[in-house]
């Protein structure tokens, strides 16, 4: 029976979300409200989308050919506010032998989240501080879902690629890389650390929304900052990939 769930839009061709191309399905809905969002037009699940799991697997197929290597990853958002459409989407796609991403802040409780961390074949966890204060003043939330999720994914075995923004004035904070990069080095399950310089290319959209940006004025990381957070976390023997910041044009469904 397919699920019936919400999509903000698809990436065809990613490339910055999980290994090799990929086909990037980003679904509606997040409980966060991030200072550095740049999608917070898929914070709400109102007047989005409204699609069903055979339909969007008949789309990724289409492009079979192109990510074969690669596979299927689901973005947000927060991709757990719909655990159902998620693991559908993904039992289907594993299915037709794609490899599987799931991209969360792990800020669903995991009751809600398991079945889906179970099914899929990687997992792209976002912390985004490991200081529960400043989680919450950044977010909304505190962290203690995300790392509940990242000590069940270290339980069960589960395949790891750990995400943190690099905020300048917030986690772009020696010490603070220093502690996160300590607490990491303990988890076997991590293959990876990705480091996401802040950049404000979603700010427009905030705009638009008639909402506050509250990190107008923040400058991009210096390319000194950013040499000083990949050194901290490979100092503690951790793989580490730093991102680029640019993100093919998103394609809005329907």
């Amino acid at each position: 029976m397919s699920i019936q769930g919400t999509v903000h839009s698809v990436e065809t061709f990613g490339t910055l979300d999980g290994p090799g191309v990929r086909y990037v399905l980003f679904l509606q809905g997040c409980s966060l409200r991030c200072r550095f969002c740049h999608n917070p037009d898929t914070w709400t699940m109102k007047g989005k989308n409204v699609t069903d799991s055979e339909r969007v697997v008949k789309d990724i197929l289409s492009y079979r050919s192109f990510i074969t290597k690669g596979g299927v990853t689901l973005s947000g958002g927060e991709p757990l506010m719909q655990p159902a459409f998620a693991l559908d989407i993904i039992q289907r796609c594993k299915g037709e032998g794609l490899h599987t991403a799931l991209d969360t802040s792990g800020s669903v409780p995991l009751e809600l989240a398991k079945e889906v961390i179970d099914e899929v074949d990687l997992v792209l966890l976002d912390i985004k501080s490991l200081d529960d204060k400043q989680c919450f003043s950044l977010t909304g939330m505190g962290n203690s879902n995300t790392l509940a999720t990242l000590e069940y994914c270290e339980s069960i075995g589960k395949k790891v690629w750990l995400r943190h923004v690099l905020v300048p004035g917030w986690t772009l904070d020696k010490a603070r890389l220093e502690s996160l990069a300590t607490y990491l080095k303990g988890f076997s399950c991590i293959e990876l650390v990705e480091l996401l310089p802040y950049h404000s290319m979603g700010q427009y959209k905030w705009e638009q929304l008639k909402l506050d940006y509250t990190l107008k004025g923040v400058e991009e990381p210096n390319v000194k900052d950013l040499a000083m957070a990949q050194e901290v976390f490979e100092k503690e023997g951790l793989k580490v990939l730093m991102s680029g910041i640019a993100r093919k044009k998103e394609t809005k469904v329907g």
